[in-house]
């Protein structure tokens, strides 16, 4: 079967606009998440983690004009310009593009968008990256609620191991805008603090802006050097609710089983989970109950939601791209925001950064309509830059 890695990769969001960045800030301890009063967003105050629009046009100024651009599709570019010019990868027949986002463009439909109404298209979207870069196969837009970064990446992976793409190019990305804000307040689901995940005090989400791009790749010779290899994957749904979880955590159990029987490893060999930990009652209660199952409530796990909120369909590949620098530099980031245990079931969260040889990490997500996905990766050790 054919070994796929994940390379070359970027981060574009609050604490930092690339990968290394971000992490020496997050070494410091540092958060994007900020407390705003913006009524043009929401009536009353909320926390997220956003990126101005100042910075963006800053950074994509450097690449091509704005004005043609939406805020997202700048910070999609910008991110993605970073991982093509990296890999020094020629963008032919064999190479694919996929982009993950919840909502994309939504935030065109509001008044004086400056946008036509065809912007919100998601395939709209798909075709300004494909032909902003030159690709030449059609860009496949992902959108399976916040599981989606998590998805692309198994998508990809099928893909190489078909044959069909010797490479893909993955972007992620979704905005803090009007229409995602009013949508979980309804849920009454907003903290207007700081979140914190599986903490006894949590009481609710914070939502965050970012664009993360990364390379999967057949090609074992010109690796990053926190390039990492996918062992195992595996996505189920368990249609419990639009927007609830199943309460035994049903679908994340099956599909961790599956992808750990793909990696031909045990729940015991996982070194780190990256979990989903959105700080709500109802997520991190399931995921307890599901890593429970498994035998993983020894296994330390974190919640990275606290230093950029919940990034919806850029979470999962954002949050494997923290994770492989975190392989790479054998430390576990501590869940921020977590201070005492507040689900029913034993789990491992990790209360300060630790140094610690790791090999192999699982990273989970779960979304809104019962899906639930896992994949699992493995460090890359003999790769050449």
């Amino acid at each position: 079967m054919t070994k796929t890695f994940l390379s070359y990769n970027n981060i574009f969001s609050s604490l930092g606009l690339d990968s290394e960045t971000v992490i020496e800030n997050m070494l410091q301890g540092k958060t994007g998440l900020k407390k705003y009063e913006d009524t043009s967003l929401l009536p009353v105050p909320f926390c997220a983690s956003r990126v101005s629009s100042e910075t963006v046009n800053e950074q994509f100024n450097k690449i091509a004009g704005a004005s043609k651009f939406t805020k997202l599709e700048k910070m999609l570019i910008a991110s993605l310009n970073e991982v093509v010019k990296a890999s020094n990868i020629s963008l032919n027949e064999k190479v694919g593009l996929i982009i993950s986002t919840t909502k994309g463009n939504i935030d065109v439909l509001e008044k004086n968008s400056g946008f036509p109404e065809s912007r919100a298209y998601l395939s709209e979207l798909g075709k300004t990256i494909q032909n902003f870069f030159g690709f030449k196969n059609e860009a496949i837009v992902l959108s399976n609620a916040c599981i989606s970064g998590v998805l692309a990446i198994s998508v990809a992976k099928r893909f190489i191991s078909e044959g069909k793409y010797d490479h893909v190019f993955i972007t992620s990305g979704d905005l803090v805008s009007k229409f995602i804000l009013s949508g979980f307040n309804s849920f009454q689901a907003l903290s207007d603090e700081p979140c914190k995940p599986y903490d006894k005090n949590r009481v609710g989400i914070n939502l965050g802006e970012v664009a993360a791009s990364v390379l999967v790749t057949s090609e074992e010779n010109k690796l990053s050097t926190e390039a990492i290899e996918i062992l195992g994957d595996s996505t189920c749904n368990d249609a419990n609710h639009i927007s609830g979880p199943s309460r035994t955590g049903e679908g994340l159990y099956r599909s961790i089983k599956a992808a750990l029987n793909e990696a031909n490893l045990t729940a015991s060999q996982i070194d780190y989970i990256s979990a989903h930990g959105t700080a709500t009652l109802f997520n991190d209660e399931m995921e307890a109950i599901a890593f429970n199952r498994l035998g993983m409530e020894k296994v330390p796990l974190n919640s990275l939601k606290g230093y950029f909120g919940h990034t919806l369909g850029a979470s999962g590949l954002l949050e494997t791209i923290v994770g492989m620098h975190f392989m790479e530099r054998n430390v576990l980031f501590y869940s921020k925001g977590f201070s005492d245990l507040g689900v029913s079931k034993e789990i491992n969260v990790i209360k300060e950064n630790e140094s610690k040889k790791l090999h192999i990490f699982l990273k989970t997500a779960s979304g809104f309509g019962g899906c639930n996905s896992a994949v699992i990766f493995k460090k890359q050790t003999t790769n050449l830059k």
